[in-house]
C-alpha cells in the first residue's frame, strides 16, 4: 500500500525515476480499485461514474509514474506514445516497463534502487 500512496504523494513527478515495483504495485492497486468500484456500481446499478471519476483523478499520477518507470530504463517519456500503436505498442511498452533499471546513474538521475 505505501508504493501506491507513494505514487500518489508524487502526483505531478515526471522527473527521475520509479523502480520496477513502485510502478507494478500501483497497477496493481489500480486494477483492483476499479475491478471493486465497477463490481460496486454494478450492484448498485449505477451508470459508472464513480469508476471514471477515479479513473480520471489516477490519470495524472498514472502517466507520472509510467515516464519515471521508462526513465529507470534510460528511455524518454515519449515512449509512452508507442501504446497508440494497436497491440503491437502495448507489448512493447509492456516489456519496456518490465525491463530492469539500467545500472548506477543514467541521464533521468541515480538509481532508486541504491538511494
Amino acid at each position: 500500500m505505501n508504493w501506491y500512496l507513494e505514487v500518489l504523494k508524487k502526483y505531478t513527478v515526471f522527473t527521475g525515476r520509479a523502480r520496477r515495483k513502485e510502478y507494478w504495485i500501483f497497477v496493481l492497486f489500480n486494477m483492483l480499485i476499479s475491478f471493486i468500484l465497477s463490481f460496486v456500481e454494478e450492484l448498485v446499478g449505477g451508470p459508472g461514474i464513480i469508476g471514471m471519476i477515479y479513473g480520471l483523478a489516477i490519470l495524472i499520477p498514472s502517466l507520472a509514474v509510467s515516464v519515471r518507470r521508462l526513465h529507470d530504463t534510460d528511455r524518454s517519456g515519449w515512449w509512452l506514445l508507442i501504446a497508440v500503436v494497436p497491440l503491437a505498442g502495448a507489448i512493447v511498452l509492456i516489456i519496456f516497463m518490465a525491463t530492469d533499471s539500467t545500472t548506477g546513474d543514467n541521464q533521468f538521475g541515480p538509481n532508486p534502487k541504491t538511494t
